[in-house]
C-alpha cells in the first residue's frame, strides 16, 4: 500500500489471506478484542511494520519526504491506508484510549506527530509474553497454590463461577474477599483465576497512584493488559487508613475487568456490583491435616494442643513446618516454641514484650490464690478436650476466650502472677501500653484495640492490660458526644473480649471502677490481698538473688515495714546498690537507707516503731 501510494496508484484494500490461521494472527486478535475499525487495524499494522521491517521504515521516510528511518504519522495513514476516517485520531478511539500507539509530543500538529506502537503491544504481536513495564512497579504476580484446604477451595470455586457466568456480559462483579487472612485471600483469588484461565496480579492500596491523571492512565494500561494477557487484579487494602480505602474503592469502581478486593471489612462501591466472600482461618480438621502434610514423618503423635491453641493460616503452618525440618528437632517442645515465635504479634509501640522469668516460688500468695492461678492454667491446657472433643465450641462459639481480672493494691504481685502463667504456658507476655492505645481522637482507640486483639489472635501470647480501669471503666450517662464515643469504646471492648480466644489478663487497683457488664464476661476474678506480716517475711526471704552477699539480716524486723511486695523489691534493690558502693555485704544499715528513700517516694513517714533496733 505504501508503494502504491508512492507511485500514485489507486488506494485499494489488500485481499484477505487465502488460508485460515488457528489461532488468528496476534494483530487480528488485538483488532477483535479492542473493536478496531479496518483503518485502525491498518494503522496499528503500519506502526508494527516500521519496528519489525527496515524496508517499511524506509518507505515511510520516502513517502513523507524524509531521509533515513521515519515513524509514520496520521497524515501518512490517512493518505495511504484504506477506509480512512478522522475519528481514529480522537482521544476516545481504541488506538488512543487503550494506549495502543504513542503520539509524540514533539510536534505541534496531531496529524504530523510521529506515531509509535506501544512496546507492550509490539511484544504481544511478536509472541513475547511479558507484562507492561509501566505496570511493573505497581504490581506483583501471585501464583496459584498446588493445593487448598477444602473450605478455601469452595470459595475459589464460587468466585470462579461468578466470573464464568459474567464473562459473556463483560460485567464482572467485584469479588470482596473479607477477613484478616491476607495470604489465604491471595491463594483463593489465584486459584479462582487459574480455574477460568487467568493469571493473577496484585496491587497494594498504598501503591495506587494518587494523582487523578496517573490513576486514569493506570486504569487504561491495566485494562489493556487484562485483555491482552487474560489477567485478573487483586487490590489489597488491609489497613485502616481512610485515604487508602477510598483509592482502593475508586480503582475497583473504575476498572472494567475481573477484580478482587482484599479487605478487612466490606467497602461500598458506586457503580460495580459486589459479591462478598468471608475468608477465615481453615477449619480445625483442615488445620490438623495441614500440620500433618507439612511435618510429614516429623509430626508428633499428639497435635491436638497445637491445633487448638494456635489458629494459624496455611502459610504460617508451612513456615513452621519448614523451620522445624531445618532445625532437625521435631519434639513437641520445639514445635511449640517455633509456634510461639511465629505468632509473635506485630504490635509496635502499642505493647511491651515481657520475657517471663518469675516462677511459682517467687510468688508469695495465700494458698487459695495459688489454686485459682492453677485453675486458670487448667482451663488453657484442657481447651482441646472440652471445646473440641466434648463439643462445647460447636454448641456456643461466643465466650470461648479466657478473660481474667487480677485486682488488688499496687505491688501485691498481679503482674508477677501474669508472668508465672505465661512462663508455665511457654508463651510470651505482652503488656499493653494504655497511653499509646487510648486516644482523644474519635475512633482511634477502637482502631488501636483492634490492632492489639487482631495481632494476638493467633494465640501465641498472653495479653496483659495493666491498670485496666482506665480503659474498661463504667459506661456513663450520655451528656455529650465524648460520653457517647467513650461508651462505644467500652462496648467494643466487651465484644472483642468475648470473642477473643486467647488468655487476656487485666489488672486493676479499683475493681469497683470496672463496668459490670465487662466483669460479667470474665472467666476468673482473682483478688490479691495486701500481704500480712507472715507473707512479708516470705517475700523478704525470696527477694534477694542467690548470688547476693547478705550480712546479718533479720527478716522479721524487715517485715514490720507495712508495704507490699513491689516496694519490698525496690528496697532490696536500693540496698544492694548501697552495699555495692561500700564493697561489702548487704546489711541492715543499707536496707534502712533504701527504706527511707522508698518511703520518701511514697510521701510517708518511716516510724520509729517500724525500724527500732534495726541497727542494734
Amino acid at each position: 500500500m505504501l508503494e502504491r501510494h508512492l507511485s500514485g496508484g489507486p488506494r485499494e484494500t489488500p485481499a484477505e489471506l487465502p488460508f485460515d490461521i488457528d489461532p488468528p494472527p496476534a494483530l487480528d486478535q488485538i483488532a477483535a478484542a479492542f473493536q478496531f475499525s479496518h483503518f485502525e487495524r491498518w494503522v496499528l499494522t503500519l506502526c508494527a511494520a516500521v519496528e519489525l521491517d527496515a524496508a517499511t521504515a524506509a518507505l515511510c521516510a520516502k513517502a513523507q519526504g524524509l531521509t533515513g528511518r521515519a515513524n509514520p504519522t496520521f497524515s501518512l495513514a490517512l493518505a495511504a491506508l484504506p477506509d480512512p476516517h478522522w475519528s481514529a485520531l480522537a482521544p476516545t478511539s481504541p488506538l488512543r484510549r487503550w494506549h495502543m500507539i504513542e503520539v509524540s509530543a514533539t510536534s505541534d500538529s496531531l496529524v504530523y506527530a510521529p506515531l509509535r506502537i506501544a512496546e507492550r503491544v509490539l511484544h504481544y504481536a511478536t509472541g513475547v509474553r511479558a507484562i507492561d513495564e509501566k505496570l511493573v512497579d505497581y504490581l506483583f504476580p501471585i501464583a496459584a497454590p498446588e493445593t487448598l484446604p477444602a473450605s478455601y477451595a469452595r470459595l475459589a470455586t464460587q468466585a470462579a463461577g461468578l466470573w464464568e457466568r459474567s464473562r459473556g456480559k463483560h460485567q464482572f462483579p467485584v469479588v470482596l474477599l473479607c477477613g484478616r487472612e491476607t495470604g489465604a485471600k491471595r491463594e483463593i483469588a489465584a486459584a479462582a483465576a487459574q480455574a477460568v484461565g487467568c493469571a493473577l496480579y496484585g496491587i497494594r492500596a498504598q501503591a495506587i497512584p494518587i494523582a487523578p491523571q496517573e490513576q486514569a492512565r493506570f486504569v487504561r494500561l491495566w485494562e489493556r493488559e487484562s485483555i491482552l494477557s487474560g489477567s485478573a487484579l487483586l487490590i489489597e487494602y488491609e489497613e485502616l487508613e481512610r485515604a487508602e480505602s477510598q483509592r482502593a474503592a475508586a480503582l475497583a469502581d473504575d476498572l472494567h475487568c475481573p477484580v478482587y478486593l482484599s479487605v478487612r471489612d466490606p467497602l461500598a462501591l458506586i457503580s460495580r456490583a459486589t459479591v462478598r466472600l468471608d475468608v477465615g482461618k481453615p477449619e480445625r480438621p483442615e488445620q490438623m491435616q495441614l500440620w500433618r502434610n507439612g511435618l510429614g514423618d516429623l509430626a508428633p503423635a499428639d497435635l491436638e494442643a497445637v491445633v487448638s491453641h494456635f489458629q494459624f493460616s496455611p502459610q504460617v503452618i508451612r513456615g513452621v513446618s519448614v523451620a522445624v525440618e531445618v532445625s532437625g528437632d521435631a519434639s513437641p517442645q520445639a514445635l511449640w516454641k517455633e509456634c510461639v515465635a511465629q505468632s509473635q504479634p506485630r504490635l509496635g509501640e502499642l505493647a511491651e514484650r515481657i520475657a517471663p522469668r518469675a516462677r511459682w516460688n517467687d510468688l508469695v500468695l495465700p494458698e487459695a490464690l495459688h489454686r485459682s492461678l492453677r485453675e486458670i492454667l487448667l482451663h488453657v491446657r484442657q481447651r482441646p478436650m472440652v471445646y473440641d472433643n466434648w463439643g462445647f465450641e460447636a454448641k456456643n462459639s461466643r465466650g470461648l476466650g479466657l478473660g481474667v481480672l487480677f485486682s488488688g493494691p499496687s505491688g501485691t504481685g498481679k503482674t508477677m502472677a501474669a508472668e508465672v502463667l505465661a512462663g508455665e504456658l511457654a508463651m510470651d507476655l505482652y503488656r499493653i501500653d494504655l497511653s499509646a492505645v487510648v486516644s482523644k481522637y474519635i475512633g482511634e482507640t477502637e482502631k488501636n484495640l483492634r490492632r492489639v486483639f487482631d495481632a494476638a489472635e493467633d494465640g501465641g501470647v498472653v495479653l496483659l492490660f495493666d491498670e485496666a480501669d482506665a480503659l474498661f471503666g463504667k459506661r456513663s450517662e450520655v451528656k455529650d458526644s465524648h460520653d457517647r464515643y467513650a461508651n462505644i469504646e467500652v462496648s467494643y471492648l466487651l465484644q472483642r473480649m468475648e470473642a477473643y480466644r486467647g488468655l487476656a489478663i487485666l489488672t486493676t487497683n479499683q475493681k469497683t471502677a470496672l463496668d459490670a457488664a465487662f466483669t460479667r464476661r470474665l472467666r476468673f476474678l482473682v483478688d490479691f490481698p495486701f500481704p500480712g506480716q507472715p507473707e512479708r517475711v516470705a517475700i523478704w526471704k525470696h527477694v534477694f538473688p542467690a548470688d547476693t552477699p547478705l550480712g546479718d539480716i533479720s527478716w522479721h524486723k524487715l517485715a514490720r515495714l507495712n508495704i507490699s511486695g513491689g516496694h519490698i523489691k525496690n528496697i532490696a534493690l536500693g540496698a544492694a546498690f548501697f552495699a555495692a558502693e561500700d564493697s561489702r555485704r548487704v546489711e541492715m544499715k543499707h536496707l534502712l537507707a533504701a527504706a527511707r528513700s522508698e518511703y520518701g517516694k511514697l510521701d510517708r513517714p518511716l516510724s520509729e516503731r517500724e525500724i527500732e533496733d534495726w541497727l542494734a
